[in-house]
Order: C-alpha cells, then sequence, then structure tokens
C-alpha cells in the first residue's frame, strides 16, 4: 500500500511506541482454548471479538529480485503424494501477495522475524541494503526482531538502518536523496549493551487499531556471537531468548496489553522440506525438531504466537505452550518465497487472543508465485537501483557448463563448494601470499547457487559479477593460519560434535583433502580418524600445516573453536576476489567450467 501521510504518521507514533502501527499485511495464528471463565464466543466484527490478519515472512536477505537456481523455488506436496517444484519470490511478488492478502481485512499487520538484509544479492548489498529498507517501506511492513544478520555490519550499521543517513564511509547514493532509515521497528528484547544493560534499540512494541492492542516483542538466537563475526557484535550481549520473552510479556501484561506475539529468530526443522507439509501430524508438534521446539514449550502461556525464522524452513505448526493450552508456531522458508496469514482472535472484553481447537489450520503459509501481477511501485525500485549497480553487477567474470549447486546442494559436500575451496587455495597458496597448502569453506558462507541460465543480458552460462556476489555476498578477507593436525582433526570433529551435533556444519574442502564421515555414529567419531589425508598422505598430527579461511572461520565462528588457536596469520585478498578471479582464470566461453564431482568427503549412512 503507498506510504501515505496519515500511515507515515501512524508508523512514526508506533516508533515511538504510543500510539498504532498502520494496517500491513497479516499472518495467521491458530486459534486456542479460552481464557479460564471467559464464556464462548464466536468471531464477530462489530461484536464483543474481532478478527485480526497477522501477515509474516523472515529470512528474506536482501532478495529483492527473484532468486535463481534453487533459491527461487519452494517445494510443493502434491495429492497424491508426489513434490512439484514451484517458482517463487521477489519483492515485485511479495509486496502484490501481502497487498492481496489484506483486502477485506480491517484489521491487518505485518510482522519479520529477522534477517531481512545482510548476506544479501550484489543490488541490496552493493549499497549497504539500503534498497530493501526502502522496498519494506514500501510493501507496509509493521514490525520486526532483529536476527543474526543484522549484526554484519555491527552496531552502528544496524542502528543507522532504523534511524536513516547517509552510510559514513560511502555517503549517499543519490543526489539529492537521504536515506531515510526504517519506517517500522526493529525489536532487541535480547539484545544488550554491555556497559549500559539496556536493549540495543526497541525491546517491543504495541500495535492499535480502532481500540485493538497487540504487543510484539522481538528476539535473535542467543548464539549469535557464534554465528557472526566478532566485530559484528563487539559490546553487546545477547541473553536467553525464553527467559527474555517471558520478561517482556510481563512488562506487557502490566501495560494492559494482554495479546502478545513473540518475533524470534531462531526456529525449527520440519520433517518434509514441502511448504505445505502438515507438521502436526500424528500429533500436535509431532513433524518438527530443532531449537525453536522447546523454546516454545517454554515461553509463558501470556503469548498467543511465535513467529520464526533463521533455519529458512517453512512450517506451520501447533505446538502446547507450558499450560497444555495449543499455540501455532510458524515459519515463512526464506527469500521471500511464502507468507504466513494468521487468523488471531481478539476479545474486546479480555484484551486477549482467544485461543480455541480448531480443525482448519489458524495459520497457513502461502506461495509468493511468479504468475501474479507485479507490484509497479517494488519493479521502479529495482529499475532505479540496477541503474546505479550495472556498471559493477554486468562485469562478466566466468562462464559455466551447466548449473554449479551451492545452496541447493542435497550433500554434505556440494560442487560449489568445492570451488569456493579451490579459489580460496589457488589465492593463498604461493609462498608471499599465505602458503596455504589446503583450503576450508564455511557452508553457511555459499549463499546461492551458480545458475546457467541468464539472470539478465548476459548470456546463458555467464556468470556476472553480481551473481558472484549473490553466492559470496560477506567479502570476509581470507585468512592463512598454522595449524597442526592435531588442530586439524579437532576442527573437522567440530562440524558434528559439540554445538554442532545436532545441525552439522560440514566444512568444504579444497581439493587433496580427503576423509570419511560416517554418519551412523555419533560426535567427533564420525570423522574416521585414519581416513583424513591430504595429497594421498595420512594427516600427520605432530606436523604443522598452512590453512587457508575466511577470516569468520578463523575467528571460531559456526562453533569451529579449534580455529581460534591458529598461529602465523596471514591476511590475503576477500574471499569474494578469490572467487571471481578463479572463475575468469579457469573458464572462458569456448571451454566453460565444470561441475566438480562433489567426491572428497565419503559420506557414510
Amino acid at each position: 500500500m503507498p506510504a501515505t501521510p496519515q500511515r507515515l504518521r501512524a508508523i512514526s507514533r508506533l516508533r515511538t511506541g504510543s500510539a498504532a502501527l498502520a494496517a500491513a499485511v497479516g499472518i495467521g495464528v491458530t486459534v486456542a482454548a479460552l481464557p479460564a471463565g471467559a464464556d464462548t464466543v464466536h468471531p464477530d466484527h462489530t461484536g464483543r471479538t474481532v478478527d485480526v490478519q497477522l501477515l509474516s515472512f523472515n529470512d528474506f536477505h536482501g532478495n529483492l529480485e527473484p532468486p535463481q537456481g534453487s533459491s527461487g523455488t519452494v517445494e510443493e506436496l502434491q495429492p497424491d503424494g508426489t513434490k512439484k517444484s514451484v517458482p517463487a519470490g521477489g519483492v515485485e511478488y511479495l509486496a502484490q501477495s501481502l497487498r492481496t492478502a489484506r483486502k477485506g481485512h480491517p484489521y491487518s499487520v505485518t510482522a519479520a522475524a529477522g534477517d531481512l538484509v545482510g548476506a544479501s544479492p550484489l543490488l541490496s548489498g552493493l549499497f549497504h541494503d539500503e534498497p530493501t529498507i526502502e522496498a519494506m517501506n514500501k510493501l507496509g511492513l509493521d514490525v520486526t526482531s532483529v536476527g543474526n544478520h543484522e549484526f554484519d555490519e555491527g552496531r552502528a550499521e544496524l542502528t543507522r538502518l532504523q534511524n536513516g543517513g547517509c552510510h559514513p564511509k560511502d555517503g549517499c547514493y543519490e543526489d539529492g536523496k537521504k536515506f531515510a532509515g526504517a519506517g517500522f521497528p526493529y525489536l532487541t528484547a535480547n539484545v544488550t549493551d554491555e556497559k549500559t544493560g539496556k536493549p540495543l534499540l526497541k525491546p517491543y512494541t504495541v500495535w492499535r487499531h480502532k481500540g485493538v492492542k497487540i504487543g510484539f516483542i522481538g528476539v535473535t538466537l542467543e548464539g549469535t556471537p557464534d554465528i557472526v563475526s566478532a566485530n559484528g557484535v563487539k559490546g553487546l550481549k545477547f541473553h536467553d531468548e525464553v527467559e527474555t520473552i517471558n520478561k517482556y510479556a510481563k512488562v506487557l501484561n502490566k501495560q494492559g496489553v494482554k495479546a502478545i506475539v513473540a518475533l524470534i529468530h531462531e526456529g525449527g526443522l520440519p520433517a518434509s522440506t514441502s511448504y505445505n507439509y502438515n507438521c502436526d501430524s500424528p500429533g500436535p508438534g509431532d513433524g518438527i525438531s530443532g531449537p525453536i521446539t522447546e523454546i516454545a514449550k517454554h515461553v509463558t502461556s501470556k503469548v498467543d504466537a511465535l513467529v520464526t525464522g533463521h533455519t529458512h524452513q517453512a512450517y506451520s505448526c501447533t505446538i502446547p505452550d507450558p499450560s497444555g493450552r495449543p499455540r501455532t508456531v510458524t515459519s515463512a522458508a526464506s527469500y521471500g518465497k511464502l507468507y504466513t496469514d494468521t487468523e488471531l482472535t481478539y476479545d474486546r472484553r479480555t484484551h486477549d487472543i482467544v485461543r480455541t481447537s480448531v480443525k482448519a489450520p489458524g495459520a497457513v503459509n502461502h506461495v509468493v508465485d511468479r504468475t501474479q501481477p507485479k507490484a509497479a511501485d517494488m519493479t521502479s525500485l529495482i529499475a532505479r537501483w540496477n541503474k546505479l549497480a550495472a556498471p559493477v553487477a554486468a562485469r562478466p567474470v566466468g562462464h559455466i557448463a551447466a548449473d554449479i549447486a551451492g545452496r541447493g546442494a542435497d550433500a554434505p559436500e556440494s560442487p560449489l563448494g568445492d570451488v569456493i575451496a579451490d579459489a580460496q587455495l589457488e589465492a593463498t597458496k604461493a609462498a608471499d601470499k599465505g602458503g596455504a597448502q589446503l583450503a576450508l569453506m564455511n557452508p553457511g558462507g555459499i549463499r546461492s547457487d551458480l545458475a546457467y541460465p541468464a539472470s539478465g543480458s548476459e548470456g546463458d552460462g555467464v556468470v556476472t559479477y553480481g551473481e558472484a556476489f549473490t553466492v559470496q555476498p560477506f567479502t570476509n578477507m581470507m585468512n592463512v593460519i598454522d595449524l597442526t593436525g592435531a588442530q586439524l582433526l579437532t576442527a573437522l570433529q567440530q562440524q558434528v560434535s559439540g554445538p554442532n551435533e545436532a545441525s552439522p556444519k560440514i566444512l568444504q574442502v579444497s581439493a587433496g583433502l580427503t576423509y570419511t564421515l560416517d554418519m551412523t555414529k555419533k560426535g567427533a567419531d564420525r570423522v574416521v580418524k585414519d581416513s583424513v589425508k591430504l595429497n594421498g598422505a595420512a594427516l600427520d598430527p605432530a606436523k604443522t600445516y598452512r590453512v587457508a579461511m575466511n577470516e569468520f572461520l578463523a575467528g571460531g565462528g559456526d562453533g569451529f573453536a579449534a580455529f581460534k588457536d591458529g598461529r602465523n596469520k596471514y591476511v590475503g585478498p576477500s574471499d569474494l576476489d578469490a572467487f571471481t578471479a578463479y572463475l575468469t582464470a579457469h573458464s572462458s566461453a569456448s571451454s566453460p567450467l565444470n561441475p566438480p564431482a562433489a567426491d572428497r568427503i565419503h559420506v557414510v549412512g
């Protein structure tokens, strides 16, 4: 919906915490048991209850244009049990979907669960994600929690995204235009300043519309410092999600706000990757596992719905709250491919959400399909920023013979992971450039596939700088460090043990490093010690090896504490520069790069 003067004033009042959020995109929540002593009631827009539409999404990551490859599809379960891949996503279609969904809903609020920005494609990332914040303002986002990627560039940059102002180094990108900042509040309830103990930004906000009041509490995962560079979270403390939500639920109750939604940038793992899978089969919440399940079981029953994210999965589940009442827990995958529509029945007398068991789901995920009309204002926004980015984005950097799967690979080792690790080794192997003997790449840093079909006018098989940036958007600097064979083995074991045991993070390895991963075993034993070899020679525990990796891994990111013990650090080029240089050196129009076999890690079970 257009940003009318009335809407902008409403948003301004919301940001100060004193008045209503403008009506926006909605997400639905399952309705559950009535409060003790309450009369049985039925939804009635003119009576005691009113239906509030909650529209939600998560993990947008600056994907203004439709994502390529597997990143731009959702899996749909068909009536006959087969699965269908459906193209989805792109802010032109997300905005249109939300605006269509709002029609006929006088009470509608739109919320997100973090990672709106960060790890973004070039169109947004090149401009420090100002284009995405502008798009979120235009499509009517009312409130969001922070996610871990909101801290990629540090607290000062997150504060700028909230409050506005031109970038301190790059300045303003358009003549006569100053970045206005987010027209919605970023909530940081469990992120506090180490010195003051106060939340970095607002911990909660209250949406008000015609007598209806709904509180939103926003948190990111407590483990954010483990998956963000140290500089990004310097001076901040991250607190337990459950304790924080429960604390602010009490605060809201004391203010007379009884209807509460928690926006949590932490998620779960459904048993199926199909967005329309029933994760309440055979019983409520039986089809989902992961961190969000324990969080949902312990978040106070004062909270009526949980909108989640981080795992990039799609689900709409019912997990009982501590009192045993059903409560909806949702996630809308990632990259704007889905949105969730939840129905909240608000009781005007109790000022709370009526949660009654119903057969039909109260929260449903919908595909942001690309057959619908595009939102014209988003098309204009994309064209405007693309014009600024074109001189950089369209430059060819390589050629590929077929799709090279990265983010969309269905095995622990991906073909694109092999290419990136090889690129990093090549960039650092010379004696005067680090002397690396092997390279390791964290899987979470590979943000997309390399798709063979052209994304623009460059032609099929041509890799542009913009496409390479989408794969490697963090521009982490390459580090080369000394590790003993024993330390390297410990690092490999940390892929599948400690904080990574429940959800392994398998490092991508350069050519020459091979080993067996036995997933029938548990913890560190999954890495078969005697199988680890470098260029055919068994790993020597006492020998020192020069190992290349990005600065995030070298700092112990993703639970790889062993890397922090590395010595004699050499700082090389950025990972993106290493990647593009490798593509240019190893491919041409007449001799494109073929996808590697991805056979360096032998996986059992």
